[in-house]
């Protein structure tokens, strides 16, 4: 059995089966561009897979080493990925400048951040691992735009030759020459490969006499310039400065590359694999450095905790609580994977658990309640009697004590509505009962919340607290 047979066997002892199938088919007989920066959620729509299981199927197969992950800073402009990371640990900068868009961005985990998986090169070696031999095209496909930016692939070279004017390659440290003829539309001169960037305003009356423009190439010089022509004849005198070939290509900024890049489609983001439970017990030790401090636009938290706990352990004793105990929160981690959350951690007989939408944790909350009843109904007594609460928001991603973690304030609004409720409902804050998903998941269920006003400790204001029965 050669290393690859290997490797799918272990893939499909671990993951779910018609994934791992899928996976394994995609590697031996995917084109080229198929294995460059998969887009998980596009793969599983096209083949018909659960997501969930796709997704965990993707993770396993990164930890076997069939995979590379990247972790991609997007502009959320034009696509473009500026920046790509092997590990979400190199996402160090406050802010990262798109020179396409003249505009810099903070890179949010939730928006801003994208995962992809590229085929390792010790398993099948891609076009994509020679980056420097790539055309323009693909370099443009497989590498700058990101997986969100949906490419019609058969209106994808037709799409191109719309938009460019012409296009040059030049070695490192070589120099060259370029005519074209302006167009009267705005045009762009981009260099892909350090992201350069020469704007044109091409307006007023054509001209005959030759017009010209000298660019250096270099990761160091200006990236956003502007200059000011007439349609006509453009002699371009062009530098590369770099260790590395660069490609400059003049393009038409009009509506046909507006329309390219309006197109987008779902892609897997940062942080949903932070929320995503297989991604936590394969990966614990590889998500942020102690002193990064990432944001989340908006995060679900889930707090659980057993009331009477002590009388708990009074009455059925120490061993037989703990085991009881311990049953409880196995029961909790295979809710919370089960509805694509992940557990944070756990705090005396607490759980803390994360949701990428407020729908999902609602889902766990419900099926938790009732996990509850069945386990007491077993022992004929209400020995399990859960409080829950959840509150959606921004937050901070943070690493403490060696763990993944959340701070802000999100994340004590949380917790205190948990610290309110009682096993009798399901305690959540407006944020929660507001999100459209939620609603549908109350209307399937003819479950109307109960709305009070309550003070919070640290909240200088009413709190509005909605109880689920």
């Amino acid at each position: 059995m050669s290393d690859a047979d290997s490797l799918f066997s272990q893939l499909g002892s671990v993951a779910d089966a018609r994934a791992a199938s899928a996976i394994r088919l995609l590697i031996e007989t995917g084109s080229d561009r198929a294995l460059c920066r998969i887009n998980v959620p596009a793969f599983a729509a096209a083949q018909g897979l659960d997501e969930e299981a796709t997704i965990a199927a993707f993770l396993h197969a990164a930890a076997l080493g069939l995979f590379e992950m990247s972790w991609n800073i997007l502009c959320p402009g034009c696509g473009g990925v500026l920046e790509a990371n092997s590990s979400l640990r190199s996402v160090v900068q406050d802010e990262y400048l798109c020179a396409l868009c003249g505009t810099g961005y903070e890179p949010t985990l939730d928006e801003l951040v994208e995962v992809t998986f590229t085929v390792n090169p010790r398993i099948r070696r891609i076009a994509a691992h020679d980056p420097d031999r790539l055309p323009l095209t693909e370099y443009l496909r497989q590498l700058y735009w990101g997986s969100g930016v949906d490419i019609q692939e058969d209106r994808f070279d037709a799409q191109m030759d719309a938009m460019l004017i012409d296009q040059m390659e030049l070695a490192p440290g070589e120099k060259g020459v370029m005519t074209v003829q302006l167009p009267p539309e705005f045009t762009i001169v981009f260099e892909v490969v350090t992201h350069s960037i020469q704007f044109i305003d091409v307006t007023g009356e054509p001209t005959r006499d030759r017009q010209s423009l000298s660019l250096v190439f270099d990761r160091d010089a200006p990236h956003d310039q502007r200059q000011q022509m007439r349609p006509g004849p453009l002699r371009l005198a062009m530098e590369n400065r770099t260790d590395r070939r660069v490609m400059p290509a003049v393009l038409i900024a009009g509506d046909e590359l507006h329309a390219f890049l309006a197109r987008r489609r779902p892609f897997l983001t940062a942080m949903r694999l932070l929320t995503n439970q297989t991604f936590r017990d394969l990966f614990r030790t590889d998500t942020l450095q102690v002193d990064q401090r990432l944001k989340i636009t908006s995060l679900t938290f889930l707090f659980t905790d057993l009331r009477g706990s002590t009388e708990l352990y009074e009455r059925m004793g120490d061993l037989a609580a703990f085991d009881l105990v311990r049953a409880h929160f196995r029961v909790l981690q295979d809710i919370v994977a089960a509805e694509s959350g992940a557990v944070v951690k756990t705090i005396g007989d607490a759980v803390m658990a994360t949701f990428a939408t407020p729908d999902r944790a609602l889902a766990a909350a419900m099926r938790m309640r009732e996990a509850m009843r069945e386990m007491n109904a077993t022992t004929g007594r209400e020995d399990l009697l859960l409080k829950i609460g959840m509150h959606e928001g921004p937050c901070i991603a943070v690493s403490m004590n060696e763990r993944q973690d959340y701070f802000g304030q999100t994340v004590n609004i949380a917790s205190r509505i948990q610290g309110l409720a009682d096993p009798r409902a399901i305690y959540v804050s407006r944020a929660v009962v507001e999100d459209r998903r939620t609603a549908e998941v109350l209307a399937e269920r003819h479950l109307q919340p109960l709305r009070h006003n309550t003070t919070l400790r640290g909240i200088d204001r009413d709190f509005e607290i909605f109880a689920i029965p």
